[in-house]
């Protein structure tokens, strides 16, 4: 029995092997959507690479076609060449209509005869017929035909008449790698004092921190930007007071990071991109790598040695040395895959006493936003009618011109399993409720000279994984304001919890896309430290909305100023860390004092 797992992974490597000698005999050429020299209006979408195995192109043009995404392949050799375009019809999984997703694939700009996106639900590899290659070096094209979230994963040419690419699991990734030339080792990134994983708010306050108390740290942020959900490419204000007792100088991090904008859904400069970057860029002891997402970890018994991230553009891998690592994926990711105990869903009032738990325990979570606004023109703006998408009447339609908070989806799934289907859903009731307005309302009038300007396709995500510390805070703890030795980061928020909201389930009941909230008060709440730590992993901490409380008291903790001082503690605490060659239990339990001082005199640069 214990040597079948050995003997499976021989078999599946010398299969492997085979399989791409054959592949080399036959030249076979993999095109990833995501490296294409020229994006055009396609966007380079990594939220759920996990789950389908990489990032891809999206056609995110809001009801217009994009203009073509173009890149140069040369081939190896003339021929004849089958094509696999590995794609989705992302309306299928509710048997919708119409495939808005549909696009081409231009040879030296001309058509191949299949159109992609319309069939299957699930990602797969879409036939596209075969072309006659004569000039080794063509220009290949994704355009665009509706401007409705078409995807386009990759594409494959090929002279084997035989081969069917694989579409999931080690099979695919091990072809990927081999079809790109990729290294079977992660290429060595450095060794770092500290690796922190995930560029939001919480992230970058992280490393800011422990850069300015002398630790040289990596930051891994697997997008462009920084910022999570206060960037521009989802919009969500800083909520939460900083600079409170009992450590008025956690906080001043924050500050620098911080617009001053107020408001949701806003035009990108009110969220400042440049100012975040410059902050994080200004520190000569961070060194940042964006557009990388960690994927895999190296252990030895319950320590973190490595993170391994990939290049979300050329797929390259790398790996990250340290002795210590702070999760700040809000998806718990990192602690995830180095098997932190966590949690996700709702306890039950018999688990924790909660009154506002439930009475027993579901997998209920808060869900993710996909905020959206029009503008005003000086002339009708048409749009399309919608038939694959959520479709309305006067009394289900909402009357707006811009979504908020409230737009949000995906309550009763998986948020991170099934995040793909959740962005999608809210796609669907945006374009769906637009077009009434539009074409059908009884005040379509009013909609004449608005265009829908701005839909997020980076989805703000409340809640999924919380990680379990040493303390589990919970609704009690905060309302009764349990003192702990440890308390340091002051949260000022509501217990802010979200629900369907019912007027939205009576039309789309277990499809809702409106929320509603309960917020009671409460008086200025310090977290203790040890919420910050992993109880199972000896050198991981946690900052953000992963850290270890229960889901009623994630309603308070989460908002971003609130998380942002979290990663300022954690980064002091790093430093300790260092210092003394402890873990973070080891600061709690011989070196709370020393924390105490470096949170009383703060990290900020800014009065």
């Amino acid at each position: 029995m214990k040597n079948r797992k050995p003997i499976r992974s021989i078999l599946i490597y010398v299969t492997l092997l085979l399989s791409f000698a054959s592949i080399t005999a036959a030249q076979t050429i993999l095109i990833e959507a995501e490296a294409f020299t020229k994006h055009g209006g396609w966007v380079v979408d990594q939220q759920f690479m996990d789950q389908m195995g990489s990032p891809f192109l999206l056609a995110h043009g809001l009801g217009k076609p994009v203009s073509d995404a173009v890149t140069t392949v040369t081939f190896p050799a003339a021929g004849t060449y089958r094509v696999w375009v590995r794609t989705r019809d992302w309306v299928a999984p509710w048997k919708a209509p119409g495939a808005p997703g549909r696009f081409q694939v231009l040879v030296n700009g001309t058509p191949l005869n299949a159109i992609f996106g319309t069939e299957g639900a699930p990602w797969h590899w879409q036939k596209g017929g075969a072309i006659r290659v004569t000039n080794l070096r063509i220009d290949v094209s994704l355009h665009d035909l509706t401007g409705f979230e078409g995807r386009c994963d990759a594409i494959i040419f090929t002279t084997d008449t035989n081969f069917a690419p694989p579409n999931a699991g080690e099979q695919m990734a091990a072809f990927r790698s081999q079809a790109l030339g990729l290294s079977s080792k992660p290429k060595d990134a450095g060794n770092f004092d500290l690796v922190v994983v995930g560029g939001g708010i919480s992230g970058s306050c992280a490393a800011v921190s422990a850069a300015r108390l002398g630790l040289q740290v990596a930051l891994i942020q697997n997008r462009p930007v920084l910022g999570g959900n206060n960037s521009s490419e989802v919009r969500v204000h800083l909520g939460g007071e900083i600079n409170l007792p009992p450590y008025p100088a956690i906080g001043n991090v924050v500050k620098e990071l911080d617009s001053g904008h107020q408001g949701n859904a806003r035009p990108a400069q009110f969220y400042d991109d440049n100012r975040k970057m410059g902050v994080v860029q200004a520190e000569k002891n961070i060194h940042l790598f964006v557009n990388m997402h960690a994927f895999k970890v190296e252990k030895q018994g319950g320590r973190i040695v490595a993170v391994v991230a990939k290049h979300i553009i050329n797929g390259s891998e790398f790996s990250f040395r340290a002795p210590l690592f702070v999760d700040c994926t809000g998806d718990g990711t990192l602690g995830y895959l180095a098997g932190a105990d966590y949690r996700m869903g709702r306890e039950g009032k018999e688990q924790t006493g909660e009154s506002m738990a439930p009475e027993k325990p579901d997998k209920m979570t808060m869900g993710s936003s996909v905020m959206w606004y029009s503008a005003q023109t000086n002339q009708p703006e048409s749009f399309p009618d919608c038939p694959w998408a959520l479709q309305f009447s006067e009394e289900s339609c909402q009357q707006a011109t811009r979504g908020d908070w409230n737009w949000e989806a995906g309550l009763n799934r998986d948020q991170i399993t099934e995040f793909e289907y959740i962005r999608d859903h809210s796609f669907r009731a945006i374009y769906g409720n637009w077009a009434f307005q539009k074409n059908h309302s009884r005040n379509k009038d009013k909609y004449a000279k608005l265009k829908l300007d701005w839909v997020a396709y980076i989805g703000g995500k409340r809640e999924s994984r919380r990680l379990l510390g040493d303390i589990i805070l919970q609704q009690q703890d905060i309302q009764k304001r349990k003192r702990f030795p440890d308390s340091f980061v002051t949260s000022t928020w509501s217990i802010d919890l979200h629900y369907p909201d019912p007027k939205n389930s009576k039309y789309f009941p277990g499809e809702e896309f409106l929320t509603i909230c309960t917020q009671p008060k409460i008086k200025p709440y310090p977290i203790p430290y040890r919420c910050l730590y992993s109880r199972n992993v000896q050198n991981l901490m946690m900052a953000g909305r992963c850290i270890s409380v229960t889901h009623v008291a994630l309603g308070t903790v989460r908002v971003m100023r609130t998380c942002g001082m979290m990663g300022e503690l954690v980064g002091m605490s790093a430093s300790l860390c260092k210092k003394y060659n402890t873990d973070p239990r080891g600061v709690y339990q011989d070196h709370l004092s020393g924390l105490k001082q470096i949170a009383k005199r703060g990290v900020g640069k800014l009065n």
